[in-house]
């Protein structure tokens, strides 16, 4: 395994080197794209003629003696359970709980890194490529991972995508805000945050699963139907939560603006975000815009992003006498994997008691909601 792993390491220097080689002279594609097509040639059983392909191939035969995950299949389909990959961890434990141990799930957005801006490795290429079924946010959050999904199933047209935004709301429904400006073409893309489209997220899993598994549709049902339970607990219990908070400091001013649908469904409003849309960092003119506003709205607090650490935060809230709080998050589950409160539910949990008792309210109405897992 060692040498398997040393093997693949050089394959991805050679690969990428290879690649950037191919972007400077064309202008046209990027390093991960060409890593993409470079591997899904060697699935279709053509011959690799770069040395960068011989490396991956000798990795290739080096781990398959070993069972390793991300051996390349022949066949998707090689085992009973379905093959499932998905993206950031919110969703692939929203995935979890429908699929339960019916499925082989693979989260590929480590938590802590930004989605939108996330690049696959080899190994990560390679399991798109053996899945049966990728399920995405879409709505441009996971832009690489998208492509690499759309370039391995027009090689291999029996893989299936789902977007689970785009099935969620209709465009007319999307939201262009201060990190997403409409002048840039992508709408805000964080509809999890809203339980009432995680609820949606879950059917539309089910719904899938249940299409390409038909034997196993009876449990996608029956664990979709414990999981929506909890959600519309949930969600009751966040629509109660933030009444608790006074009606001047439903404010939301967050450093990552990935809120926008949460305030819409629970009746808050996002009056900035310190985030420009590029990803970069504010300028001076629209810091002084940010403290000002905060000084003129009474805002309360500023909450800042576990994924975006930045000092900017701090001298804001220093200049505008706002409190800074660090814990909101959007897309990292709470403590370790084997902790009950490691999931979605616990998430949106404990981001309710970072964000509405700084603002004056209280979370009595969630103290009853279980975070742990539901599927069986």
């Amino acid at each position: 395994m060692i040498y398997a792993g040393v093997v693949i390491f050089m394959a991805f220097i050679f690969i990428s080197s290879g690649a950037t080689t191919l972007s400077m002279a064309s202008g046209k594609e990027s390093p991960n794209a060409a890593l993409i097509s470079s591997i899904i040639h060697r699935r279709d059983g053509s011959t690799m003629a770069s040395p960068a392909l011989m490396f991956l191939s000798t990795a290739h035969a080096s781990e398959s003696s070993f069972a390793s995950e991300d051996t390349l299949n022949t066949s998707p389909q090689a085992t009973e359970k379905l093959d499932v990959v998905a993206s950031v961890s919110p969703i692939t434990n929203i995935i979890k709980n429908i699929g339960g141990d019916r499925i082989e799930l693979t989260g590929l957005v480590p938590e802590g890194v930004n989605s939108h801006t996330f690049e696959l490795v080899p190994s990560d290429v390679i399991k798109v490529i053996n899945a049966d079924l990728v399920i995405i946010n879409g709505l441009g959050l996971e832009s690489n991972l998208e492509d690499a999904a759309l370039e391995a199933q027009s090689k291999y047209p029996k893989l299936q995508i789902l977007k689970l935004a785009e099935n969620t709301i209709t465009p007319a429904q999307w939201l262009f805000d201060f990190s997403f400006p409409k002048e840039k073409g992508d709408p805000n893309p964080h509809l999890w945050l809203n339980v009432a489209y995680a609820m949606k997220f879950a059917n539309l899993t089910r719904d899938k699963l249940s299409e390409m598994d038909p034997q196993n549709a009876g449990y996608y049902s029956e664990n979709t139907e414990r999981y929506i339970s909890l959600l519309k607990k949930l969600d009751e219990g966040i629509l109660q939560a933030v009444q608790t908070v006074p009606p001047q400091n439903r404010k939301l001013l967050t450093y990552h603006d990935s809120w926008a649908y949460f305030a819409t469904r629970y009746n808050m409003t996002v009056v900035g975000a310190v985030q420009p849309s590029d990803f970069g960092e504010p300028t001076p003119r629209e810091l002084v815009r940010l403290i000002d506003q905060i000084k003129s709205e009474r805002i309360p607090a500023i909450f800042a992003s576990e994924v975006f650490p930045t000092q900017v935060v701090n001298q804001i809230a220093k200049e505008s006498g706002a409190k800074i709080v660090e814990t909101l998050s959007d897309d990292v589950l709470p403590g370790n994997p084997e902790e009950p409160r490691h999931s979605y539910i616990g998430m949106m949990l404990e981001n309710m008691e970072s964000m509405l008792t700084p603002l004056g309210g209280n979370i009595t109405s969630l103290t009853d909601i279980d975070p742990r897992d539901t599927s069986h």
